[in-house]
């Protein structure tokens, strides 16, 4: 018996894929607990439109992440913040107040999530900062941190 999965299912495969199995399983435990469907005719064209729309989907999020990432390349992010003795912060510049200034200063939405500060940034000073924009693509944000009078 043919059946096109619903959900991962251990031991037979993934989410959409087409498996074989045998009758008795499929039929005692994979569709009466909505893990499979039999794959009919209509259910696998269905299955490969979903496969089409999935894949237009990642295409289009690819290109977003890309033009993201062209945008980046030419702008720099200034940062105010106070500063206490020596030279150091008070605090440290979050990933939150990056994007909250990009999107400020130069229009570009990057959720906080996406950006990877591998160290805290607790002084003045220029900084590269990487940016997971999605499919592989990433990005650098120049940062240019000052202080606040």
């Amino acid at each position: 018996m043919k059946v096109i999965l619903q959900q991962d299912v251990k031991g037979q495969g993934k989410k959409g894929q087409l498996v074989e199995v045998s009758d008795g399983y499929g039929r005692n435990f994979l569709l009466p607990r909505k893990l499979a469907v039999e794959a009919t005719a209509e259910n696998l064209n269905t299955m490969k439109m979903q496969d089409r729309a999935k894949q237009a989907r990642l295409a289009e999020e690819k290109a977003q992440a890309q033009a993201t990432a062209e945008r980046l390349r030419g702008c720099q992010v200034k940062i105010r913040a106070k500063a206490g003795q020596g030279g150091r912060l008070f605090g440290s510049i979050t990933s939150r107040e990056i994007s909250d200034e990009l999107k400020a200063q130069h229009g570009i939405e990057v959720n906080k999530s996406k950006i990877v500060l591998a160290d805290p940034i607790k002084s003045f000073g220029s900084f590269e900062v990487k940016c997971k924009l999605g499919s592989e693509i990433g990005g650098t944000i120049n940062l240019l941190v000052i202080e606040d009078k």
